[in-house]
């Protein structure tokens, strides 16, 4: 992979914008409307990256990341991203940003109900539990003992494979959570999702999660 789409021109898409322009990467970067509306942002805040529209960044993409506010999230059109390996790196978070209905009226993970929006784009949820600010601080060179390591899910996983090179280049461990669906480990509330962990802490975390879903489940039936 050598050319990163992001959608987003935030902060968190102009912090993971930066750090893959560090690893190495071409950067092209969307907001809603046109290039030129975000060309001086693009310049000043990602100095390299190019601003483009939403389908000319994500038809030169290899992935595409999307993160824009997650009320918005119905405005990426799903045959934008359909075939596309794309990281959600949204949170749904009530007591930040409100509550919204589509995440509220289920009990499918946030990025389960993404996937059901971007129903042909080949989904994996990572890149949400880092803080905007954190993604280029904390990056260490791969063996460091101290190293963070990012979790994350998805059903397909040869696309899950490529995001995993991402974050490696990114300075981080990737660890793979399981299934989409395990993407609830590292929501937020979580421990994974409020703090900062190695792999073999995050490891630990995401089998005590499992562990406490299923003795859950148990009390359920």
């Amino acid at each position: 992979m050598t050319t990163l789409g992001i959608l987003g021109a935030g902060r968190v898409g102009t912090s993971v914008a930066r750090a893959a322009l560090t690893a190495g990467y071409t950067v092209n970067i969307a907001a809603s409307g046109a290039a030129e509306d975000i060309a001086l942002l693009t310049e000043v805040m990602t100095p390299g990256a190019t601003a483009m529209t939403a389908a000319d960044a994500v038809a030169s993409a290899d992935l595409v990341v999307v993160a824009v506010p997650l009320h918005k999230y119905r405005s990426v059109d799903p045959e934008l991203l359909r075939g596309k390996v794309v990281i959600d790196a949204m949170n749904y978070w009530a007591p930040i940003d409100g509550t919204q209905d589509d995440f509220e009226a289920t009990d499918l993970t946030s990025s389960e109900t993404i996937a059901e929006h971007l129903s042909g784009a080949r989904l994996v949820k990572s890149l949400n539990h880092i803080g905007y600010h954190e993604l280029e601080e904390h990056r260490l060179p791969a063996g460091d003992p101290n190293r963070r390591a990012l979790a994350l899910a998805s059903d397909d996983d040869d696309a899950a494979a490529l995001v995993s090179e991402l974050i490696d280049r990114l300075g981080y461990d990737p660890v793979m959570a399981g299934p989409l669906v395990a993407g609830a480990a590292f929501q937020p509330g979580t421990a994974i999702f409020g703090g900062a962990h190695t792999a073999p802490e995050l490891i630990d975390e995401l089998a005590r999660h499992r562990e406490q879903h299923q003795a859950r489940a148990l009390l359920v039936e």
